[in-house]
């Protein structure tokens, strides 16, 4: 039959080929990913991830969108759902600089972090996504800090609004950091601290509301 053509079907897993980019832009960063890189770490070829994703901006673009849905929002539900209220901003705070500092991804910082320090938030869309996943930590913090509050774990004086936004840009920082080499011991030093100073704690925490 002429005029006819077989239907394009992939032969491979759009999910895990997506999975693969994500850890080579969080391992590399976009600026310095070249779309050979990507041919290279997922074995396609260039007309296969086009016609699947687009161009490597768009690729850039579901890849950190995968990244905030599968790492970053579940430690973000976790900790706003977590009734113990101080406790749970140290945990965070712990498990943060655990992941950073040791195993597998150690010294690759977040994705999202690493996008606001480099130059893939000059895309709109990249900004929206980083400007609502930082709404979202801040968020979290908050509703953590509130209810140390409630329990009685923060100095008479403290405000769970600022010490919110400041835990959020300490997270950034944490991760920036690590992914420059920084010490883990340094770190949760730095972040005991801070966590004392805007919460107003000099003592030892109590869980009693």
């Amino acid at each position: 039959m002429t005029g006819w053509t077989m239907p394009d079907v992939k032969h491979f897993d759009p999910d895990a080929a997506l999975e693969t980019v994500v850890r080579l832009f969080w391992r590399q960063g976009a600026a310095t990913t070249g779309v050979q890189d990507i041919v290279n770490a997922t074995g396609l070829n260039r007309s296969s991830l086009y016609a699947t994703f687009g161009g490597k901006q768009q690729l850039y673009r579901a890849a950190l969108e995968r990244y905030v849905q599968s790492r970053s929002r579940p430690a973000l539900e976790r900790l706003a759902g977590d009734d113990r209220g101080l406790p749970a901003v140290t945990d965070f705070f712990t498990a943060l600089i655990e992941a950073r500092c040791t195993g597998e991804h150690a010294r690759w910082g977040c994705m999202v972090s690493n996008a606001h320090a480099g130059a893939e938030n000059g895309d709109p869309e990249v900004q929206a996504v980083l400007d609502r996943q930082h709404q979202g930590l801040r968020d979290a913090l908050r509703a953590a800090l509130l209810t140390a509050r409630d329990r009685g774990q923060l100095a008479a004086g403290a405000d769970p609004e600022s010490a919110a936004e400041v835990l959020a840009l300490l997270a950034h920082g944490v991760n920036l950091r690590s992914r420059a080499g920084a010490d883990a011991r340094r770190l949760r030093a730095s972040v005991a601290a801070a966590i004392d100073a805007v919460t107003g704690r000099t003592g030892p925490i109590t869980d009693q509301p």
